[in-house]
This record gives structure tokens, C-alpha cells and sequence, in this order.
């Protein structure tokens, strides 16, 4: 039996759970939900890229310099992973809601995130390079 649509369990329903949403509405077309699934996926594994590009950084840019400066921009590439990963869950939820009950579906600023996150981390990177590389940088 799958957990989620077990509300029979006493002081456990689904709504307290939070997955009341999926009792609601109609079963959209599977064809759209494993689209919709894909989609988070895909949101999924390019956080991972990011958090992967975040780590990489910390290890192996060890002539960076300042070293302070380095840590942020990982850490920076880090927290943009994280963020991914919880708007890529909000924009599936928002998506099979929407498909549930033929609305159009929402727009989502997880684009724009990824379109601002990215570019500052290269200009950060760009700088440093061009710092150390010009003496700028001890």
C-alpha cells in the first residue's frame, strides 16, 4: 500500500501530512505528470551540477586568492543548489495542482534564479582570475 494515500491511520491524514492536494481535483492525463516528473528531475540534476561546481571550487582553486573570496562563491554555489532543489519541489507540486484542475500553468522564478546565480558566480570567478593573474592578488 503506498503511504501516501493511506489517511486511514489514526491522527495521520493525508491533509496532515500535506498531501491532501493529490485527493483533490481530477487525475491529470499520466502523460502530463511524467512530463511534469522529468521536468523536476532535470531541475534536480542541475542543482546537483551547481552544488558539484560549489565543491569543486572549495577543493581544487587553491591558488585562488583571497581564499575568503573563493569560500563565498562556493558556498554561494552551494546555497543556489539548495535553492533549487526546494523551488524545483514548489514548481511540480504548483504544475500537478494546476494539471488537477485544468488551470494554466503557473509561472516560476526558478529560471530567473538560475539565469542571476550563475553569471555572478563566472563574474566573482572572472575576477579573481584576472586579479591574480595581474598581481592584483597576493
Amino acid at each position: 500500500m503506498d503511504p501516501d494515500e493511506d489517511s486511514t491511520s489514526p491522527g495521520r491524514s493525508g491533509r496532515s501530512r500535506g498531501l491532501g492536494w493529490r485527493r483533490l481535483g481530477e487525475e491529470p492525463d499520466y502523460r502530463f505528470t511524467l512530463a511534469n516528473e522529468r521536468t523536476f528531475l532535470a531541475w534536480i540534476r542541475t542543482a546537483l551540477a551547481v552544488l558539484a561546481a560549489g565543491v569543486l571550487l572549495e577543493q581544487f582553486a587553491a591558488k585562488l586568492q583571497p581564499p575568503l573570496a573563493v569560500t563565498a562563491i562556493a558556498a554561494s554555489l552551494c546555497v543556489t543548489a539548495a535553492a533549487l532543489c526546494a523551488l524545483a519541489y514548489g514548481r511540480w507540486r504548483a504544475n500537478e495542482e494546476a494539471m488537477r484542475h485544468k488551470r494554466p500553468l503557473p509561472h516560476s522564478r526558478t529560471l530567473s534564479l538560475l539565469a542571476i546565480a550563475i553569471p555572478v558566480a563566472c563574474l566573482a570567478l572572472i575576477l579573481l582570475i584576472v586579479g591574480l593573474r595581474a598581481g592584483l592578488l597576493a
